[in-house]
């Protein structure tokens, strides 16, 4: 039987994440897609053709065991969601893994996640929980990627790398081995990182440098 599913954010990553879903579903029936949820859309609009179901609240008030999945890349806009669904007992977080990406079983994920096409993860990688990994990107041996993290397109994260809570790292950004990003640090598109990114500092550049 089909799982129902919701997306929270009808956005760019949740219009991504509903395409997400259909492939999935084209190699193996597995989610029935109810529609998007967002605080900032009319009820009943249709996007991509699925509805706009209600604000937050349609879901802390479900009655029903339902699927969901927070396609927001914002760190704390999505950590103050996730916490406040924890409170419905028939919420459940779904990840979400594009078939074009096989992860082997060396690779623990956690719940919530997204990961789009053709991304790469090694050996003993561990990713937290509500992680976004956009296509491409590659993930090397014995790095921790923790939670509600965002990697977009094309990244790069080396060997034994530690990202920290909630980073974000843009577009193209390769981060060499053994490095610490700390805790809600964003990395600017492009940047090539080759030292340690202090906790709520932005690093851009190549090689980087800390801006804020």
């Amino acid at each position: 039987m089909l799982k129902d599913i919701v997306i929270i954010g009808a956005g760019g990553v949740g219009r991504e994440t509903a395409l997400i879903i259909e492939d999935i579903n084209e190699v193996n029936k597995e989610w029935n897609l109810l529609g998007f949820v967002d605080d900032g859309k009319e009820v009943e609009q249709i996007i991509n053709g699925y509805r706009i179901l209600g604000n937050l609240q349609y879901l802390k008030e479900y009655s029903k065991e339902v699927y969901v999945v927070c396609a927001i890349a914002n760190y704390k806009v999505k950590k103050n969601i996730i916490e406040e669904l924890k409170e419905n007992e028939n919420i459940k977080f779904a990840t979400l893994i594009h078939p074009s990406t096989k992860l082997n079983n060396t690779v623990s994920i956690g719940e919530g996640c997204i990961v789009y096409q053709n991304v790469i993860a090694t050996a003993n990688i561990t990713i937290g929980d509500h992680v976004i990994i956009s296509p491409k990107t590659g993930i090397g041996h014995d790095s921790v990627v923790e939670n509600y993290c965002s990697l977009l397109w094309n990244v790069n994260i080396s060997g034994n790398v530690a990202v920290k809570e909630g980073v974000l790292v843009g577009s193209g950004a390769t981060i060499i081995q053994g490095l610490s990003i700390g805790h809600e640090a964003t990395v600017g598109a492009g940047a090539v990182v080759i030292r340690d990114i202090p906790s709520n500092k932005t690093a851009v550049g190549n090689p980087t440098r800390i801006i804020c």
